[in-house]
């Protein structure tokens, strides 16, 4: 595959397996950010037309400047296709004006994003009131994977007596996929959310007692889902309680207050970098990025 993989250092070790996975060149893109906070990009010498941009954008500010910038640059030297891989995509929660003067911040960075890449492979994004990834990203090929079954692989047969929860409604999609049909039990709680960072978890009737409970869902960010969860389900009797994501995005302070909730173990992909990454993406981006290729063609 003629394609050349770029990144910044802060997404080094999943760029370089996905360059593994791809059989192809990857180089490192320079950056080195001013005392003011701005920018400074540099490309590496490029050796291919089609370039392919891995980053995930967790904490996206900075690092979306700095795409711009790496994405214009390359264009002006000649690259003539560029494929963003963002593994965890950023500002996709706002996608409507909830009162008069906000911004619809998936739009306006989708058609960003839209403008700078042909291509944009994403992995369970979290889309609310559309259900395709072109309808926020009008780019050529705006494709949305889904790690559920990766972590379904990675949990299967690990554990006795255990049981999957969906902590709400949403997570029914994911869930069911990481349990299996018919294979492993799984139930989807409720919730009621008062703010970010305040909500209430409603378990559906089932014996937890002296159970392995999975919690699992595609994004931990404030963690409060899964710490409520998490203390309803040791109130019930279950014995361990894991927590089992795609994206450990974690705002701080959610850790210690997953420990506190009673969650043994977080489990996740390794979308965003972190010491509870267990699961490689670089297969299911590198399948994808195979259908990308072909597309030139």
């Amino acid at each position: 595959m003629t394609i050349q993989i770029l990144s910044f250092d802060n997404y080094q070790h999943q760029a370089r397996r996905l360059a593994s996975a791809l059989n192809c060149p990857h180089t490192r893109i320079e950056l080195h950010r001013f005392p003011d906070g701005e920018s400074r990009v540099q490309l590496p010498p490029i050796t291919e037309n089609h370039l392919v941009f891995c980053q995930s954008l967790d904490f996206p500010n900075d690092k979306l400047i700095e795409l711009c910038l790496a994405a214009k640059t390359a264009r002006a030297q000649g690259a003539t296709r560029l494929t963003l891989v963002a593994p965890y995509l950023c500002y996709m929660r706002q996608d409507k004006a909830f009162v008069p003067g906000q911004a619809i911040s998936q739009q306006i960075i989708g058609a960003l994003l839209a403008d700078l890449f042909d291509d944009v492979i994403t992995v369970d994004p979290h889309l609310h009131r559309i259900s395709r990834l072109e309808q926020a990203i009008p780019c050529k090929n705006a494709i949305a994977l889904t790690a559920a079954g990766l972590l379904g692989e990675f949990v299967r047969n690990r554990f006795d007596n255990a049981v999957f929860i969906g902590p709400d409604e949403e997570s029914e999609q994911w869930v069911k996929v990481v349990a299996g049909p018919g294979k492993v039990d799984y139930v989807v709680a409720s919730k009621i959310r008062y703010g970010d960072r305040e909500v209430a978890i409603n378990l559906p009737d089932y014996a937890y007692e002296g159970r392995t409970v999975l919690l699992v869902d595609d994004v931990i960010s404030s963690g409060h889902t899964v710490a409520e969860s998490a203390r309803a389900l040791r109130q019930r009797g279950a014995r361990e309680v894991l927590a089992l994501c795609t994206h450990a995005l974690l705002a701080p302070g959610a850790e210690q207050l997953l420990a506190d909730s009673g969650v043994d173990r977080l489990i996740s992909t390794d979308s965003i970098s972190h010491e509870s990454n267990a699961i490689e993406l670089a297969p299911l981006l590198a399948a994808a990025m195979d259908k990308v290729y072909k597309c030139k063609h």
